[in-house]
């Protein structure tokens, strides 16, 4: 449809009246620019907005009452589309309309809550004119600063880490990473079980950002392990590493202890606050048998279980250490 026609829709048959037109009167709303389907005309009435495809309810009045470009539209100095309904079409997205026109009632308006969506409300107040809201939002933007949902400290030294844990007043979760570790090749499935205890541990930073404080270690002499450390001490560990044997050589097996981590995740959460939680407590969430947890590969001939039974103690395998939470164990060790 051409901007003609819709300016200056044709005339209704005779003896009918025009939608937004008073009896008797002229076509369209007095003073609102031809065409403008108001109903029954300016005194007050409601105006049916439709703003890229959201219709709105408001009156005369509200759209009139500051001095912005919808102040145009509806007194007559700029002309408007409607549809054969009689709904007045603005063609702008209808997202933040309605703190548009809470602005316009009350002078003041809830911001959103994010800075992309305060930038989106800030376009829509330039378009219209509304001065008052376009410095509202520009001073809402100055003033706030992106917040970071995690921070994640990444471990460069020995001594960072330990002054770390002795300051933080929150239970702390470390994920030892370092591939390079590795005097041999991996298993077939250790990859994917890299990425996936890191994957859980960027899952539990987010989950409980505010609540312990998730660190990242690069520089320690294993491949994967956690620690979980409450009020400067530590907790417990899970080594997500094993040496296991294959055809005629060692290779190093990564695990994925998904249900333990989160045990000990949760178990460091009850130290939290103070005070330290009492021995019946600690004895409730320990398990009977701490240890050994991979599972070596079958088969293998005697030798083999000998030489395996030779290097048991030098091998690094899956654990878990807990560690007694009065006892003067040096913090880290």
């Amino acid at each position: 449809m051409s901007g003609e026609s819709c300016l200056r829709p044709p005339s209704p048959p005779a003896g009918h009246a025009h939608p937004g037109a008073k009896a008797g009167g002229p076509r369209g709303a007095e003073g609102a620019g031809p065409g403008l389907g108001l109903g029954a005309g300016l005194g007050g009435k409601y105006v049916r907005l439709n703003v890229g495809g959201t219709l709105y309810y408001t009156t005369v009045q509200v759209l009139r009452g500051q001095d912005t470009m919808l102040r145009a539209m509806f007194s007559g100095r700029m002309e408007v589309f409607t549809d054969k309904e009689g709904w007045v079409l603005i063609d702008r997205c209808g997202k933040h309309f309605g703190s548009i026109l809470s602005y316009l009632r009350d002078s003041t308006v809830t911001l959103p809550k994010t800075r992309q969506g305060i930038r989106e409300l800030l376009a829509e107040a330039k378009y219209y004119l509304i001065q008052g809201l376009v410095a509202t939002c520009q001073s809402a933007l100055q003033d706030s600063k992106e917040q970071a949902l995690c921070m994640i400290p990444v471990i460069t030294s020995a001594k960072e880490e330990e002054r770390l844990i002795q300051t933080c007043t929150k239970p702390v979760v470390k994920l030892l990473y370092n591939r390079s570790n590795n005097k041999y090749s991996y298993t077939s499935n250790s990859d994917d079980h890299l990425l996936k205890n890191m994957e859980l541990f960027d899952k539990l930073s987010l989950s409980y950002s505010g609540r312990v404080l998730f660190i990242r270690d690069v520089i320690g002499d294993e491949i994967c392990c956690w620690s979980f450390y409450g009020q400067g001490r530590k907790l417990a560990e899970v080594c997500c590493t094993s040496i296991v044997y294959a055809t005629e050589k060692k290779q190093t097996k990564v695990e994925f202890p998904e249900a333990r981590i989160y045990e000990e995740t949760l178990n460091a959460l009850l130290y939290e606050t103070l005070p330290v939680p009492d021995n019946s407590l600690l004895e409730a969430t320990r398990r009977r048998h701490c240890g050994s947890h991979s599972e070596e590969e079958e088969g293998g001939d005697r030798d083999r279980d000998r030489d395996r039974d030779r290097d048991r103690d030098r091998v690094r395998r899956i654990h878990v250490k807990r560690y007694s939470t009065y006892d003067d164990r040096p913090l880290g060790h």
